[in-house]
């Protein structure tokens, strides 16, 4: 009698929820002689951290056994067969390393702690990290040497792409979310990178929309994955825009893509498109020889440097009478694109300096680059997607309210007259 009563007593001290022992915290910190000793594995935050947990833990049984160690069932707990029933191990990888955490067990197996889920081994600060990691270019492998340099856990490149696939469900929402009902100004491009598929590498084209909105403040509207760049593609994309909201664009700025212009006036018939005049200048250089392109260059920046749209078509004429026998498909093109070359032409300084030229979503890409540079190419287009919508957070984070947008506004009130709404600032 006496050894089974021994028995249960040590039972429920096994059971027992430890109160925090600040005495061993103390004794901890005799020992401290490096930041390591805080921070590192085993370290004194690691302690710290596997009592807190386990405590929760043993709270959260607590409530849902209905009564706490040592204390008699009520008839209405005695009524049902469960009760405490010894403990798992789980190891949970943490910022300070690897730690095993006491998981508490009841008999019918009923008892899921909130705190810790059932296939959960992460903290979700170090999955914040890792994400982080991951957004910032780090390749898989690098990711693994970080963690285990500086935090001495050991994750495998399967867990990291696991962690970092919880992203394609926010890429998805952002993807879907509501946008603004008018923009003043959206640039659209294309990028492309290489993906695998079907154990061939292919090319993708990854189109990008930046909008201008009323209040100048600019915001990445989507990013879509295609075979390749055409007008077909962008009109999907622009019909995507107006089921997310987007009524009336004021000025579209893209680059010379044949059928462009086309695809934007069926979608939004009163838009102005702007070809992008940096594109046309570069494509036109490709015809002009090398020992004639400085004086190509000279000739050609009067025309979309000139103060007007008459005096820009006067110096368009000079250019053909200059180079028009010599290279007569690239004036041909300055002439066969004019219409949406110079649109720009319609508007003050401080509105033509924003749309000539769509680097505004160029600088977009460039920090799409500074993240992807290191991948020759990506498994997966899913892989290519959870990439580029965390290079779109970060570029969103650098994104400012466009300098001098007061006066923009009044400018855009006055030309687009009541398709800017009266309660815009200006």
């Amino acid at each position: 009698m006496l050894k089974e009563r021994s028995r249960k007593v040590r039972n429920e001290l096994r059971n027992q929820a430890p109160a925090f022992d600040i005495s061993k915290v103390e004794e901890k910190l005799k020992n401290i002689n490096t930041l390591d000793d805080i921070s590192g594995k085993d370290g004194l935050l690691s302690m710290m951290f596997k009592s807190t947990i386990e405590r929760i833990l043993k709270g959260e049984q607590e409530a849902h056994l209905g009564y706490e160690p040592y204390k008699k069932k009520s008839s209405a707990v005695r009524a049902t067969a469960n009760s405490r029933n010894g403990y798992s191990r789980k190891t949970l990888q943490t910022s300070s390393g690897a730690v095993e955490v006491d998981i508490p067990r009841d008999r019918d197996g009923s008892f899921e702690p909130r705190l810790l889920a059932r296939h959960q081994s992460f903290d979700p600060l170090l999955e914040k990290q890792i994400t982080g990691m991951y957004a910032r270019g780090m390749t898989v492998r690098d990711i693994q040497s970080q963690l285990e340099e500086f935090y001495g856990t050991d994750v495998s490149s399967a867990l990291i792409s696991k962690i970092t696939d919880h992203v394609l469900d926010g890429a998805a929402l952002w993807q879907a979310r509501p946008l603004e009902s008018v923009y003043a100004v959206v640039f659209m491009d294309a990028i492309f990178y290489k993906t695998r598929v079907d154990g061939k590498v292919v090319n993708r084209a990854a189109y990008t929309c930046l909008g201008i909105d009323l209040e100048g403040q600019s915001d990445i509207l989507g990013t879509w994955i295609s075979e390749s760049e055409g007008a077909h593609f962008w009109l999907n994309v622009m019909t995507e825009l107006k089921g997310r909201g987007v009524e009336d664009i004021l000025i579209a700025c893209v680059d010379g893509l044949k059928g462009f212009p086309e695809a934007i006036e069926s979608a939004y018939p009163k838009a102005l498109t702007q070809l992008c005049v940096v594109h046309q200048i570069r494509n036109s250089l490709k015809y002009v020889g090398s020992k004639y392109q400085k004086a190509f260059l000279a000739d050609l920046k009067p025309v979309y440097r000139a103060p007007s749209l008459a005096l820009a078509e006067a110096e368009l004429d000079k250019l053909e009478a200059k180079w028009g026998q010599k290279y007569p498909i690239v004036v041909a093109s300055w002439r066969n694109n004019w219409k949406c070359l110079s649109t720009f032409f319609q508007f003050p300084e401080p509105i033509r300096r924003m749309i000539y030229t769509t680097n505004a979503v160029e600088n977009v890409h460039r920090q799409f680059r500074k993240v992807t540079h290191n991948k020759a190419q990506f498994p997966t287009d899913q892989a290519l997607i959870k990439m580029l919508y965390l290079a779109g957070m970060q570029a969103k984070k650098k994104m400012k309210t466009k300098q001098n947008w007061a006066e923009v506004a009044g400018q855009l009130r006055l030309i687009f007259g009541e398709r800017v709404p009266l309660q815009i600032r200006v």
